[in-house]
């Protein structure tokens, strides 16, 4: 689960900036990344969202990841 935390400016009002999304990594070329993510890690993903059904029939936003680059 991919988390974003940040603040910005809106109307001169500083808002915080909150969401959650699930990122989908795809293929071999991930697995050495995959194995040193932990809760915490800073991470860059770049990619696409896309629509995704999920069991119970409710819609969700996810990522899925064509590029990764850790940042610690």
């Amino acid at each position: 689960m991919l988390e974003h935390k940040s603040q910005c400016y809106e109307a001169e009002m500083l808002r915080n900036v909150y969401c959650q999304m699930q990122v989908i990594f795809s293929g071999a070329r991930f697995e050495s990344v995959t194995e040193q993510l932990k809760s915490g890690v800073d991470i860059e993903v770049q990619g696409f969202i896309a629509l995704q059904q999920g069991r119970n029939g409710q819609n969700r936003l996810v990522l899925h990841a064509e590029n990764v680059e850790l940042k610690n």
